[in-house]
């Protein structure tokens, strides 16, 4: 009974959050403010579900969403819409939430969609520590803070390719200043990186204390090391050689790529993350 209440909870969620993206992309295309108003009140009553569906499935299972890829992409997407909520509330940027939520729905679908692993549920059960939430949750924390600083690159790009078109309007306007949006993108890349880097720090050393026989150049593994790389990459140009404009932002969405790689690629190809693909 209670899988089916969570079932269909799913699907009214899904549902929803499809009317929300219309309703969004219908402002983007005519600056339809009352869109634009039920879209984020939407956006807010599907929270309130995710939310719902998050805390029934821990008084379920007693435990924290995050041990397999399933429970993952809903976390992750549940991280998508806090954030786009909070940069709405405190920035009032109407189009960053809805390429930030375009994105959440994508991943939303692949979640509900997919098929879910028995067997790595079974596993999951076996590997519970606290230590392996820990790195779990702020890994998907440091890819929720991309995944937004990637958005705030992408309405750069757009931006500076009105501004150098000369193509004034609506649509410019409610975009936010070249300045702010570069900002944010520096802001959000600036915390994913010690997070992510504190993340893979503590999955080595619970590996080391949990799974034998680890293989240290496993792809997921490398994948983690590369992600930090060319994220590490981005804020010393920016902050070490001031470097600013197109080129980091262009920098910044070739990074959010390898983010969705090693995120979905090499996880199904790691060995030492086998409970989580």
């Amino acid at each position: 009974m209670f899988d089916i209440y969570l079932s269909r909870l799913q699907e009214l969620t899904v549902v929803l959050y499809a009317l929300c993206i219309l309703l969004y992309f219908i402002d983007f295309l005519n600056s339809n403010r009352k869109a634009n108003q039920v879209a984020f009140w939407l956006l807010s009553f599907v929270w309130i579900l995710q939310t719902i569906f998050l805390f029934s499935f821990m008084t379920k299972t007693g435990r924290f969403p995050v041990l397999t890829i399933f429970e993952g992409l809903y976390f992750y997407t549940w991280v998508l819409i806090t954030l786009s909520l909070g940069i709405n509330r405190w920035l009032k940027a109407d189009f960053i939430v809805f390429f930030t939520n375009v994105l959440g729905f994508i991943i939303m679908v692949i979640h509900t969609f997919a098929p879910v692993s028995f067997e790595s549920e079974v596993m999951a059960q076996q590997l519970i520590s606290e230590l392996l939430f820990i790195h779990i949750t702020m890994a998907i924390l440091s890819y929720g803070a991309f995944s937004v600083s990637f958005v705030f690159s992408l309405l750069y790009l757009i931006q500076y390719d009105l501004l150098k078109r000369k193509k004034w309007g609506t649509r410019l306007i409610r975009i936010p200043d070249l300045s702010k949006l570069e900002k944010m993108a520096n802001v959000l890349n600036a915390i994913g990186v010690p997070m992510l880097l504190l993340a893979v720090i503590l999955g080595l050393r619970w590996a080391y204390i949990k799974v034998p026989n680890i293989v240290w150049y496993d792809a997921k593994v490398l994948g983690s090391f590369i992600v930090l790389a060319v994220y590490s990459i981005f804020l010393y140009c920016r902050f070490g050689k001031g470097l600013q404009g197109r080129t980091l932002a262009l920098w910044n969405a070739a990074s959010f790529l390898i983010v969705l790689i090693n995120f979905f690629l090499f996880g199904r190809l790691s060995s030492f993350h086998f409970w989580y693909s």
